[in-house]
């Protein structure tokens, strides 16, 4: 009786222990499952932005270069005759106005038209276009004629004074403005860069008010 009992102990005992064993090298391999997931998952790049998801916004094409580039000289000339103009004595002060407005507008365009232009890896100005700044270069050559001044309209401006001074800065701006919204017209038609040609609406729009003002006061000199 008693050999029968401890034999029945015995296997009960046996039978635990297998037991609590399989349990024991069960649960090392479910934590290994568990953990060899939870790596796989922070290994596993996650579908966040594309790589270069800012290059679509800096989309653009070969008019709004155009633009940038040929609008800079010509920004720059309009800056040039407007300082050769606030220079003088006995300007018409609606005349030293505009002046004043021209390079309020036209400085901050020209640095922003330069910062696109740098942002696209793209020279300031295009192949044989001269040098940025420097009045007289024919950039009109780049821009379909861009009411860019000569030498020798610049010259004029230069030497003019008083009333002939007056006369001519708002003749000469004129046809400057005119080029202006021609060169930014062809951008709003042909420009894929949505800030180019925001600004070249905003051209469009401004200069033709000037170009109003100009010849009202013209009219009255």
């Amino acid at each position: 009786m008693h050999t029968k009992r401890f034999v029945t102990i015995a296997a009960a005992a046996a039978a635990v222990v297998l037991a609590l064993s399989g349990c024991s090298n069960d649960n090392p391999q479910g934590e290994h499952d568990m953990a060899s997931m939870t790596t796989s998952a922070a290994v596993t790049p996650s579908p966040s932005t594309p790589a270069g998801g800012g290059t679509q916004a800096q989309a653009h094409n070969d008019a709004d270069v155009s633009f940038a580039q040929g609008m800079i000289p010509h920004h720059q000339q309009a800056i040039e005759m407007s300082d050769m103009l606030l220079a003088k004595q006995g300007i018409d002060p609606r005349v030293v106005s505009l002046a004043n407005q021209i390079k309020a507008a036209q400085g901050p365009e020209i640095q922003q038209l330069q910062g696109w232009l740098a942002d696209w890896g793209v020279a300031t100005t295009s192949p044989g276009g001269g040098m940025p700044g420097m009045p007289g270069h024919d950039m009109g050559d780049m821009s379909g004629g861009g009411g860019m001044m000569s030498e020798q309209d610049m010259a004029a401006l230069r030497d003019a004074q008083g009333v002939e001074a007056s006369r001519l800065f708002l003749t000469q701006m004129t046809e400057h403005h005119k080029g202006a919204i021609t060169m930014a017209q062809t951008e709003v038609d042909s420009g894929q860069f949505a800030p180019a040609i925001e600004m070249a609406r905003s051209i469009i729009s401004s200069q033709q008010k000037e170009i109003d003002t100009m010849q009202q006061i013209l009219g009255s000199l």
